[in-house]
């Protein structure tokens, strides 16, 4: 199990909770229906890399960069910590499941499928998100676009799951997702943060 640390005390991660839809303007980008409820999906512990180099799966040719906001659960359902996030998608895969009606497990919850950055103190506020590739910014957006508040998506997960410490919420991406390859840099920022990834 994956852990994570603020201010050096360690914090187990638990279950990953991912919201997709939440960013109406990625909603329209992917041709996709505005739901009338948030769209929830899980992807496995094992999926968490936190490392500076990404590894695409051989089973996809077309791997998504989606950036987001991802919100640290602690004790009595509080949201404690922030960072930043990378929910890499199989696209083809998905679009294959999405036909079918198959989970999307394959395409979302593959090893590394879960990128996360270093996770600070939360405070109630909007964030600014953004994603540069090669160079290029492909995604530049704030979550005050997001469909939903952060106390709604806990108080949603709760009523259905029950929410416990050490689960993060992945709370969507906002418009701009693309493609990915082999030897591509990224710069993923919040904020005033900055990582460098390399796609391998």
């Amino acid at each position: 199990m994956t852990t994570v640390f603020i201010n050096k005390q360690a914090h187990p991660i638990n279950t990953i909770y991912c919201v997709g839809r939440s960013y109406v303007e990625h909603i329209h980008e992917l041709n996709n229906e505005i739901p009338a409820e948030p769209l929830v999906f899980l992807k496995p512990n094992s999926s968490i890399t936190t490392g500076d180099t990404l590894t695409l799966p051989d089973f996809s040719e077309n791997v998504h960069h989606e950036t987001e906001l991802v919100l640290l659960i602690g004790k009595n359902k509080q949201i404690i910590a922030y960072t930043v996030g990378l929910d890499l998608t199989a696209r083809d895969v998905q679009d294959v499941c999405k036909a079918k009606g198959l989970p999307w497990l394959k395409a979302k919850g593959f090893k590394g499928a879960c990128w996360l950055g270093g996770f600070k103190p939360f405070s109630e506020r909007h964030y600014h998100l953004s994603l540069a590739v090669n160079g290029e910014i492909r995604q530049d957006d704030s979550t005050k676009k997001m469909m939903y508040s952060f106390d709604y998506l806990v108080d949603y997960l709760d009523n259905l799951y029950g929410i416990q410490a050490g689960d993060i919420i992945m709370t969507g991406s906002p418009k701009g997702v693309g493609k990915i390859e082999r030897g591509d840099k990224l710069v993923v920022r919040i904020d005033d943060d900055r990582y460098h990834l390399n796609i391998q």
